[in-house]
């Protein structure tokens, strides 16, 4: 079978989405030390620093790149929600991403947490969040895509509670080390193939 060659200064992956298309049955939040807190339309910056801090390890970096004035239109747009998932010091750990732009629809666009509150729970508790607030009046549909760069556990997570994988696509992008869009060092899991800014 043929393989397709990458060019160095790209990475490739795979994408899977996943859906939901009846609401799940009630079921208590696991516990955790976190809450969620609503960022109507937050500062870019503040929104970029979160953003960055829960996903360099994974090479998330679309939001970095945007111009700021498509940035401004997709968090000022009310059907966007953002919220941080903050300890009890309010010190901000995880983001949560609602997209209801589309009739019927809520995608849960981001959602993650910082690397050091891996497998400690608190992805239950994110996920029990997020369908709380995806599953309002008039939504048909919940989706959320990962990829093979997120974490290993990412799609077994989703699948576990209840999203049923419905299309799979290859991606691939300049790598953002590169460009100094994100640290030389995030995300050591992915090999770097080009060469680092200095």
């Amino acid at each position: 079978m043929p393989l397709t060659p990458v060019p160095n200064d790209h990475v490739a992956t795979i994408v899977t989405s996943l859906e939901m298309r009846s609401k799940p049955p009630l079921r208590p939040a696991p516990p955790s030390p976190l809450r969620l807190v609503h960022w109507p339309a937050p500062a870019s910056e503040r929104y970029k620093t979160l953003f960055r801090r829960v996903g360099a390890p994974w090479l998330w970096f679309s939001r970095l790149v945007i111009p700021d004035a498509a940035l401004r239109r997709i968090l000022d747009d009310p059907a966007i929600e953002v919220y941080a998932a903050t300890d009890r010091a309010g010190i901000e750990l995880g983001m949560l991403e609602l997209d209801f732009r589309v009739a019927a629809t809520c995608e849960l666009s981001y959602v993650g947490l910082v690397p050091e509150l891996t497998g400690k729970g608190n992805g239950g508790w994110l996920m029990a969040q997020a369908l709380g607030l995806a599953w309002r009046k008039g939504v048909e549909r919940v989706w959320v895509h990962t990829c093979t760069l997120d974490h290993p556990a990412a799609l077994g997570f989703y699948r576990r509670h209840g999203f049923v994988p419905y299309k799979r696509t290859v991606e691939s992008f300049a790598d953002p080390r590169l460009a100094g869009i994100l640290a030389p060092d995030a995300a050591p899991h992915i090999p770097c193939l080009g060469s680092l800014p200095r």
